[in-house]
């Protein structure tokens, strides 16, 4: 299978790995706890089972040194969840059942039964070792989530920030972006990472999945999702990697770009330009008052939608309330851009915020009142407060979990052979 393309020409492809001779005693330990070298090399074959990666003789130090790396960081977290379980008296730790239940998720993504998934990777010797990996996984985002996901509190504010500056750029170029990043700090500094990275580039050059790669070897909070990091706009990358960006075409993957604290690896999926207006979706409710009609029959329907107005909560309900009175004709008007609808829309449309309803306007047609259901930019997506406030949640909590882990390491005896 061949790779995305690259953004630059892939360097050469690296010669057969050699053979690895590895001593079977202690890869490393952590606070006296042995990590075995045999535990190591079933790791590297993991590492390379699941992302396609084949090993050379350039890049198997790296393929050893990131299976360390996880090893030493998920016996932490086990150590710490197994301290907890003895202080707090209950369970954490997934048990054979919930990594069943993880390895039933991997095998439906990969369009095969548990069955046939679990056979697969028996075969090639990796069955034990990605299950006692899923069982660290689950553990540590079940005990961070439980522990801190009730005191996570996302103000409206955050939102609404987030919001205004998503509405501010639409105007600017947008970019679909998977990502996988190398944590300097993590990997020995930043010409390991630099290193590293360049090592990953040419493997998906010949064929590795990127979404594979990612979840296997990126920093980034997006590793579980494969390195989808949806569309982002100006502002939501370090500079450098907007830079790229702007000089890649879809489909293309970047070379390794250095940035303060690590190295980026991108892969552009799509492109688009900023857009030049506003759409918005609304539903009215309205009486008909003909446009020659006396000033007491204006006033008349204006007061009866000033009452209406009161009994509606939103765009949930306006139709069915509204739908209770007689000679009320309620209905979505569906999705225009602000600039063809009438003018006195218009201004309804442009100062309403989502959910708001509108007082009486008076058209040629009748008196309505407007509820704005929906405003995003043309070409874009869906202006969501609810999408934002679980984005900028997870956000949170995946920096809580990394601090939890910094203070864990700092903490712990580690010593490497």
């Amino acid at each position: 299978m061949s790779g995305p393309a690259l953004a630059q020409d892939a360097p050469p492809a690296a010669p057969a790995a050699p053979a690895a001779g590895l001593s079977e005693y202690a890869a490393a330990v952590v606070n006296d706890e042995i990590i075995s070298t045999y535990d190591l090399a079933q790791r590297m074959r993991l590492l390379i089972a699941t992302t396609g990666v084949q090993p050379t003789e350039q890049n198997l130090p790296q393929i050893q040194q990131e299976a360390l790396i996880a090893l030493v960081d998920e016996t932490l977290q086990l150590q710490e969840l197994r301290r907890v379980e003895r202080e707090q008296k209950f369970s954490i730790i997934a048990s054979d059942e919930d990594v069943d239940q993880e390895l039933a998720e991997l095998a439906s993504g990969n369009e095969m039964s548990a069955e046939q998934f679990s056979s697969m990777l028996r075969s090639q010797g990796v069955l034990d070792s990605l299950r006692e990996q899923l069982r660290a996984q689950a553990s540590w985002q079940r005990w961070i989530q439980g522990r801190y996901g009730s005191r996570l509190r996302i103000g409206e504010d955050q939102v609404r920030a987030v919001l205004e500056q998503q509405q501010a750029q639409a105007s600017r170029p947008q970019f679909q972006v998977s990502e996988v990043f190398i944590d300097g700090a993590r990997v020995g500094g930043l010409d390991v990472a630099v290193r590293g990275a360049e090592q990953l580039v040419a493997q998906m050059q010949q064929g590795a999945p990127f979404q594979a790669v990612a979840r296997q070897f990126s920093a980034a909070p997006t590793a579980a999702s494969g390195g989808d990091a949806g569309w982002v706009g100006p502002g939501e990358m370090p500079r450098e990697v907007e830079l790229a960006l702007e000089q890649m075409r879809p489909g293309q993957l970047s070379r390794p770009i250095p940035v303060t604290d690590g190295v980026y690896i991108v892969y552009l999926r799509d492109k688009r330009s900023g857009a030049g207006a506003t759409v918005v979706n609304l539903k009215q409710a309205a009486i008909g008052v003909p446009a020659g009609a006396p000033e007491s029959q204006v006033e008349a329907a204006r007061a009866r939608l000033v009452a209406l107005r009161t009994r509606i909560t939103g765009c949930d309900d306006l139709e069915a309330v509204a739908g209770q009175e007689t000679g009320i004709i309620a209905g979505d008007l569906g999705e225009a851009e602000i600039n063809d609808l009438a003018p006195a829309f218009r201004a309804a449309a442009e100062t309403l915020e989502v959910g708001q309803l509108s007082e009486p306007i008076r058209t040629e047609a009748g008196m309505h009142i407007v509820a704005v259901c929906g405003k995003r930019a043309s070409g874009g997506t869906e202006l969501s407060p609810q999408m934002v406030e679980r984005r900028l949640f997870f956000e949170q909590l995946g920096l809580i979990a990394r601090r939890y882990m910094r203070d864990l390491r700092n903490a712990a005896t580690i010593e490497t052979r």
